[in-house]
């Protein structure tokens, strides 16, 4: 039995969730797929598929196994068209983004992008988690957090700043804060599961302080954070990116600002080390690189063309 056949049929089979539609898939009889599956399971000594009359589910072993090939076959792919000049980049490319920050930035920018490289096909994963690049959760992410994985490559897209604000509205409630020590008499916005993200940095006359909040209110997404501070719920620490246009409309008003260490982790894409880097991979660090060098992104004007979902023409963009 040919290795390659039997992991491709089983991956098929694995993404499809059914015999027929992996049959379908390769041009194959569903008999035949059963047969390679029951000849790779009885080689390996293991069941990788529990078969039942509606469905089928993957064992542990057969998700170990799945993960395994996905990645076999994905290098295999890869290192084919590295050595093909002029290849066009295509192939299924999984990107994590922030959730707030992906949408209000990186969203835009696709239709060049898709526009200059259709035979890509994005799948888009908008979380304020860390995904696990290395063990295949994604191809590619952008972060705006430190870096301290030596198993991924980090490319610097832009700088960061971090601004603490609330609106107008809370301030009139319950007063402005003059000094770091009276945010403990504050409702301060966290973020979920993000310890990093709690610890709100300052430079006293004393030095530097880093103080970590703690609050009644919390939310997994720096966009909900963002709506919570515009609806006067408490006082948030987030990117010049998201509360910048909040802040130039009036809806949002910095606080802290002679202490506030606003500098922070800077935006950056990484993707796992690969002795051979997929195409498509490159393409998308690269575009990313391209954009983030123009200064569209970081200027006055960024939240009328990001809130109206647009960019400058493509030509310009080039």
């Amino acid at each position: 039995m040919d290795r390659q056949e039997a992991m491709t049929v089983f991956l098929a089979v694995v993404e499809e969730g059914d015999f027929s539609a992996a049959a379908r898939r390769l041009r194959m009889t569903p008999s035949a797929v059963s047969k390679i599956i029951g000849r790779l399971e009885a080689r390996l000594g293991v069941r990788l598929l529990q078969r039942s009359t509606r469905s089928i589910s993957l064992t542990t072993e057969g998700n170990s196994y799945a993960e395994s090939v996905r990645r076999i076959l994905g290098d295999m792919e890869e290192a084919e068209l590295a050595i093909q000049p002029g290849a066009e980049p295509r192939g299924r490319l999984r990107v994590s983004l922030p959730s707030a920050f992906g949408h209000r930035l990186i969203v835009p920018m696709l239709p060049v992008f898709i526009g200059r490289y259709p035979a890509i096909e994005l799948e888009l994963d908008f979380t304020d988690a860390i995904v696990d690049l290395v063990n295949g959760d994604a191809d590619v992410a952008v972060r705006v957090a430190a870096q301290g994985d030596s198993t991924l490559v980090t490319r610097r897209l832009a700088p960061n700043r971090r601004i603490i604000c609330a609106a107008p509205d809370y301030l009139e409630r319950h007063g402005t804060p003059e000094k770091p020590d009276d945010l403990l008499k504050h409702v301060c916005l966290g973020i979920t599961s993000r310890g990093g993200l709690n610890v709100w940095e300052f430079d006293e006359a004393s030095g530097h302080r880093a103080m970590r909040i703690r609050s009644s209110i919390e939310a997994s997404s720096t966009e909900a954070l963002r709506r919570l501070a515009l609806a006067g719920m408490g006082i948030v620490r987030l990117s010049d990116m998201l509360v910048g246009p909040d802040i130039r409309a009036g809806r949002l008003k910095p606080v802290l600002t002679e202490c506030n260490r606003a500098e922070a982790e800077p935006i950056s894409v990484v993707y796992p080390h690969r002795r051979f880097l997929s195409p498509r991979v490159r393409v998308f660090v690269d575009f990313l690189v391209e954009q983030f060098a123009r200064p569209w992104w970081n200027s006055a004007g960024m939240e009328e063309e990001v809130t109206a979902g647009s960019l400058p023409e493509s030509g310009a963009m080039r």
